[in-house]
């Protein structure tokens, strides 16, 4: 049976001070009154019913992930007591549906991204779990096909196409984050897609290549399906690390039993992992301003203003690039082309006037 696992974990440190880690930045209302996660339940929705969507997130989200997503239901919302990187939020879930349903075909996808055409999402999908089902030792990843050679994201290389499905090919190698030119020879090549940090497996496939490169992690996931009671001793002594890192680069170069497949995710695209991001995706005016709550500026062009007071004025006059973000409690102010640099920030701010900033 198919099931989709949202990963919804992290709090967001680059959208601060929007995102805290009380409100981390799936749950921020950011897309017209919508939430990422809601989005990404709404996608999940349109390939597997309610029933059989998954919700990993942190457990002090939990009660907004209820809220938010009424139609999950409890048995389906796995809360990580604390962050243990993308690996544990996949293997957990992994065990505990291969626990359910010893046929379980899960797909994993996350909770930041926009994407749209949704039915071209869901045809890529579809694919995927049918190269998954088909092949009993593929663990499937979905690749982005780039429109820009961008620096940002890291990218898969593709190989030989599988027969008998309209995108499904080998991933050669996995490539981390190039330089500009190395970006410029990918897209120029038309051998590689963006990787989406999304993927198709059977569970049981998933455990097996996790046996084999992971075992003491594997070992606490199967254990932990069995005592969830035991959540708050065995998850936060799991090894904290990705999946990019300890399953699927090992595994496409041949260090466990299974084998990396990738289907293309032909579809406009964006991780919402900062301000730079979120300004592309929001509608701005005629002066390419981007504007939420209440601002007025004169002079300004290509400016991202996001206010959560309504009794708060935000005025610019005469600067472009700007990222001006006002909240009850605190106003980050930097540029478009610095705002990476906001993680940084965000350590500063705790170290000099504490945790509740944060």
């Amino acid at each position: 049976m198919r099931y989709v696992v949202i990963m919804a974990g992290g709090s967001g440190t680059r959208l601060w001070p929007l995102s805290r880690k009380g409100t981390p930045k799936q749950l921020l209302k950011l897309i017209d009154g919508t939430s990422l996660l809601r989005l990404a339940f709404e996608r999940a929705a349109r390939v597997v019913p309610a029933e059989r969507v998954i919700v990993v997130t942190g457990a002090a989200y939990l009660d907004d992930v209820r809220a938010d997503l009424p139609e999950v239901a409890e048995q389906n919302l796995l809360g990580e007591p604390e962050g243990r990187d993308s690996l544990n939020a996949v293997a957990w879930p992994a065990a505990v549906l291969s626990h359910r349903d010893p046929d379980a075909v899960v797909a994993h996808l996350t909770a930041d991204q926009l994407i749209d055409p949704v039915e071209t999402f869901v045809e890529s999908l579809e694919e995927a779990f049918a190269v998954a089902e088909a092949d009993p030792g593929a663990l499937v990843t979905l690749g982005v096909v780039p429109t820009s050679a961008h620096t940002g994201y890291g990218y898969l290389h593709r190989g030989a196409p599988v027969p008998g499905f309209p995108t499904a090919c080998a991933v050669q190698e996995f490539k981390e984050k190039p330089d500009a030119a190395t970006a410029a020879d990918y897209l120029a090549s038309g051998q590689y897609w963006w990787n989406a940090g999304m993927f198709v497996w059977r569970a049981r496939t998933f455990l097996e290549q996790l046996a084999a490169l992971e075992p003491a992690t594997h070992a606490a996931v199967l254990d932990l399906a069995e005592r969830p009671e035991a959540l708050g001793e065995i998850f936060p002594a799991l090894r904290k690390t990705s999946v990019d890192f300890a399953i699927m680069e090992p595994v496409s170069q041949g260090r466990a039993p299974g084998h990396v497949l990738a289907v293309a995710l032909p579809v406009r695209w964006r991780d919402v992992g900062g301000f730079a991001s979120l300004a592309e995706v929001l509608d701005g005016d005629a002066d390419g301003n981007v504007i939420e709550g209440l601002a007025v500026l004169n002079d300004a062009h290509g400016n991202l203003v996001i206010s959560t007071d309504p009794d708060h004025l935000v005025g610019l006059s005469g600067v472009s690039g700007m990222v001006v973000v006002h909240t009850a409690d605190a106003t980050l102010v930097t540029t478009l082309a610095d705002a990476e640099g906001i993680k940084a920030l965000v350590g500063q701010v705790a170290e000099a006037v504490g945790a509740r900033y944060v």
